[in-house]
């Protein structure tokens, strides 16, 4: 668990026992069924590629697993947070023989707050294995640069003003920073909103179920970003100013010291 702060990701096992992943299963099916407004399939050929997010006031083991269950406290340790909010839940479903690769990206320019203490943790409801799981860039997280948020099929920036970004840096992917682990339902993998990561497509005969569930610390404060964000709460209702404290009926408390 130590890598987390030296690498920006790292893998922890048997995190969700059976009853748990039952309960995120019917949740993630349920949402299938019943999209929400930003719920989609985001497959560009070959199997359909279903992603929704921010559906927790809906389908409330989205929240649960987080508060009752072992990931609140998961995330506390992680990043040495003396109180928790749950950011968001980001189903994420790639069916048999999906094509639709996820591009290099990092979270954080995505969102619209800032905190020196965050981490996601993406939970399989299915094997995958080394090839087809994320990759990351370890210790891209380090320097809590950001980088370019792009359109991920067409890898333009986000609309709106994105200048003072870097441009997103060239990957090598035989760098030995460069790193997957296979994980099977019940493990967890733990990643900064800075650390730089991809997400392969799904040639397997399989479907390759998760759900990432994002996580800030105790200073989170919400920025008001000269772009478009995603997910776009502001378009969904939320009326903050600059440097405000994040509400707990749209941001609930799940783990606090």
């Amino acid at each position: 668990m130590n890598n987390f702060i030296k690498d920006g990701v790292t893998v922890i096992r048997n995190v969700l026992d059976q009853a748990w992943l039952d309960r995120l299963a019917s949740a993630i099916e349920n949402n299938m069924a019943a999209p929400g407004p930003h719920g989609k399939d985001h497959a560009e050929g070959g199997g359909a590629y279903f992603g929704d997010y921010v559906n927790w006031h809906r389908f409330p083991d989205f929240l649960n697993i987080a508060k009752d269950g072992p990931l609140g406290n998961l995330a506390a340790e992680l990043m040495g947070a003396s109180q928790v909010q749950f950011f968001h839940e980001h189903v994420l479903v790639k069916e048999p023989g999906n094509s639709s690769a996820t591009p290099w990206h990092q979270d954080m320019p995505y969102y619209c707050l800032d905190c020196p203490k965050t981490v996601s943790l993406w939970v399989p409801l299915d094997p995958v294995g080394e090839v087809e799981s994320l990759n990351f860039m370890k210790g891209s997280h380090k320097s809590k640069q950001t980088f370019m948020p792009r359109r991920f099929k067409t890898l333009e920036p986000l609309e709106g003003d994105t200048t003072d970004y870097a441009p997103f840096p060239e990957i090598d992917m035989e760098s030995p920073d460069v790193v997957s682990f296979a994980v099977n339902p019940g493990d967890v993998l733990a990643f900064d909103f800075h650390t730089l990561h991809d997400a392969p497509a799904n040639p397997t005969n399989t479907r390759r179920r998760a759900v990432s569930f994002r996580f800030v610390g105790e200073d989170a404060r919400y920025v008001a970003r000269p772009h478009d964000v995603s997910p776009p709460f502001p378009e969904l209702g939320l009326k903050l100013n600059m440097n405000d404290a994040l509400p707990e009926d749209w941001f609930p408390t799940v783990w606090q010291a």
